[in-house]
């Protein structure tokens, strides 16, 4: 029986081809050369002698490298080929793509765009002077820009203060946030405005509310001065 020393890897590639338990190393060589396998008596030796290839001649050398070369390219040949597939052949994951907006403008598009309205239809100046007071007023033109408007009116529920709210669903919703809201109901909207603003931020509000609609600044504060 002969010994010859080989590496970690070619030894898990012959141990992996092992079919049998007490199959020997030899075996399963002879099986994979396609030789006939006969039962050997392995005798192993108490020492194995591992001698360099400086301690043989140049024939000897030759002779142990050729032989250990085609064994190796003979179990190479036999290793069961892997599939080679290019990257034009991987199927990627079909995902569903989703646009993602990437800039404001692109944001704004994705709501439905408002119509235009002709603001110009709240400027009845006789119809605004017939209110009592600021609040008679202030109320007046938000219940005309709710009628102007429709549903679109639920984003004025958009505009707030530091932590203060100014438009609700309910008069509760309001009373919640402060107490002294002084809430009213904008006309048969449905919404609700907190009244215990100064004139002065009562314009603001409108003025927003307008631009958060549709209305050019300009315009806005015009309207709004009629407070």
């Amino acid at each position: 029986m002969k010994y010859i020393e080989i590496d970690e890897e070619l030894y898990r590639f012959i141990a992996g081809k092992t079919e049998r338990i007490g199959e020997s190393a030899s075996e399963i060589l002879r099986r994979l050369l396609n030789l006939p396998v006969e039962q050997v008596d392995e005798q192993r030796p108490e020492a194995i002698s591992q001698p360099g290839f400086d301690a043989l001649d140049a024939n000897a050398r030759e002779a142990l490298f050729n032989k250990a070369k085609n064994i190796v390219e003979q179990l190479v040949t036999h290793r069961p080929k892997t599939l080679s597939v290019t990257n034009s052949e991987v199927l990627e994951p079909q995902v569903a793509q989703t646009s993602v907006p990437q800039s404001v403008s692109e944001l704004k598009s994705i709501d439905s765009p408002l119509p235009e309205f002709n603001f110009d239809d709240l400027k009845d100046k006789k119809l605004i002077s017939e209110q009592k007071g600021a609040v008679g007023r202030f109320m007046f033109l938000l219940s005309g820009l709710a009628n102007l408007v429709g549903n679109d009116f639920n984003q004025v529920l958009k505009i707030q203060g530091k932590g203060r709210l100014y438009f609700a669903c309910s008069k509760q919703e309001l009373l919640d946030a402060s107490q002294s809201a002084n809430p009213k109901q904008i006309g048969s909207s449905g919404y609700w405005v907190t009244t215990n603003n100064n004139t002065a931020k009562k314009k603001r509000i409108l003025t927003e509310a307008l631009v958060l609609l549709g209305c050019d600044t300009e315009k806005a504060q015009s309207i709004a001065n009629f407070i």
